[in-house]
């Protein structure tokens, strides 16, 4: 199982692949023509503390204690009742149970913050084509879930209850189908790449790149899913460790973790002329060109990739706004892009690279900015393992910088920030 990290890494972000919908979900109309792109129709917003929101919630109290058994439960009964489905998810469902509950509890502790929540979903929807998910699945699925709830939700299970888990998948499931529909008419559900080069940086890192099939288009910042020949239909997060590039060709920082398949796939065995597969680019921590306001990076590990990325950009753009960038690594041997982030340096008066090692310095990456600053008129960006984004965001806010000038691309984070 491949342990969460960050998105240039072995990601922690929910792939989605354990969504599932009531079976009232209704499927998706037929685009008109190839250059209509259907609207997607605003989900009904559920009311803060609403009756279905509060009924929900109790669900998944009751049921966490015992996840294991409700998610097992849960894809006996949808792999006995459609045992079409089985080919949609990998051979091995461990990730694939805990996925399952995190997208739970994800849509329920978040039920009343529609606009994030939506934003979420739609990025469900779309990751979803790259499964081979269709319309018609989502109602098998969501009468699947309702079964596994009224088995193991028995003190709070009524018809109350039912119906609010009903009405919820049922705007869920629209969302994401509606986000599907419309993004097949812009872009393919996978490109098929070509690995370039393979640069082993590291025995753990490697640093990968790609020549899609077709124009991929992407902004520095984001990231998106990876599949190898090797682990058919196990998608993992990466983030594009440059801006998009003339010659069309694609990076990514890989560090292989214990027990990682796609990771340890693609640092140990992939070699010049493989392919692999890429989902669409989704995330939000791009750069706002419309301000001239500084930029203050946080990157830890190979979360440098994207931070890499978003310095190449504002080069680009010809701005001699300033840019801050904090490189953290536990020993100077994780800096492997440290020569890297140094020219670029070098190559521009308007950025500035620290490395903060944190067996040298004794502190960890977010502390060290508190001798700095100061950093209330910067927006910031932070890419790293979880800990590592929790305890900056909260090291930031305490610091001054207000929490809307705060960029990061994990899930989990991104909708306790937007609470």
């Amino acid at each position: 199982m491949d342990a969460p990290t960050t998105t240039s890494g072995e990601n922690g972000m929910p792939d989605g692949d354990g969504w599932f919908t009531p079976r009232t979900a209704p499927s998706a109309p037929p685009p008109d023509s190839p250059e209509r792109v259907p609207a997607q129709r605003p989900a009904p917003a559920v009311q803060e503390g609403s009756a279905d929101a509060v009924l929900i919630r109790r669900t998944m109290a009751e049921i966490g204690p015992i996840a294991d058994k409700v998610t097992s439960y849960f894809y006996a009964l949808l792999f006995v009742r459609h045992p079409e489905l089985r080919a949609l998810f990998p051979a091995a469902m461990d990730m694939q149970r805990e996925r399952l509950l995190k997208a739970l509890l994800t849509a329920a502790e978040h039920l009343d913050n529609t606009s994030v929540l939506v934003d979420y979903l739609r990025n469900l929807g779309r990751g979803h084509r790259r499964y081979g998910t269709r319309a018609e699945h989502y109602p098998a699925v969501g009468e699947c879930l309702i079964g596994a709830l009224s088995r193991y939700a028995t003190a709070v299970w009524s018809p109350e209850a039912e119906a609010a888990w009903v009405r919820a998948y049922t705007t869920i499931s629209q969302v994401m189908i509606d986000a599907a529909a419309a993004d097949e008419l812009r872009s393919p559900a996978w490109w098929h790449a070509e690995i370039v080069t393979h640069d082993l940086r590291t025995p753990d890192v490697a640093i990968l790149t790609v020549r899609p099939d077709q124009p991929y288009p992407f902004l520095a910042g984001q990231y998106t899913s990876v599949e190898t020949p090797w682990w058919p239909r196990v998608w993992r997060h990466y983030s594009f460790a440059s801006a998009p590039r003339s010659d069309g060709l694609l990076t990514f920082h890989v560090k292989a973790v214990p027990a990682g398949w796609v990771s340890n796939a693609l640092v140990r065995r992939a070699r010049p002329g493989d392919v692999i597969r890429l989902g669409p680019p989704t995330g939000s921590m791009t750069v706002d060109h419309t301000t001239d306001s500084g930029l203050l990076c946080l990157g830890g590990g190979t979360g440098i990739a994207p931070i890499k990325a978003l310095v190449e950009d504002v080069a680009e753009r010809g701005a001699r706004r300033p840019v801050e960038v904090f490189y953290g690594a536990r020993t100077d041997h994780d800096l492997y892009d440290i020569d890297t982030m140094l020219r670029l340096q070098q190559s521009h008066p308007w950025l500035s690279i620290r490395a903060v090692i944190d067996q040298q310095a004794h502190i960890q990456l977010p502390d060290a900015l508190r001798g700095y600053g100061p950093w209330n008129e910067y927006d910031a960006y932070l890419s790293g393992p979880p800990g590592m984004i929790r305890s900056g965001i909260d090291t930031l806010r305490d610091i001054g910088v207000p929490s809307s000038r705060i960029r990061h691309d994990s899930v989990e984070e991104l909708l306790v920030a937007g609470s």
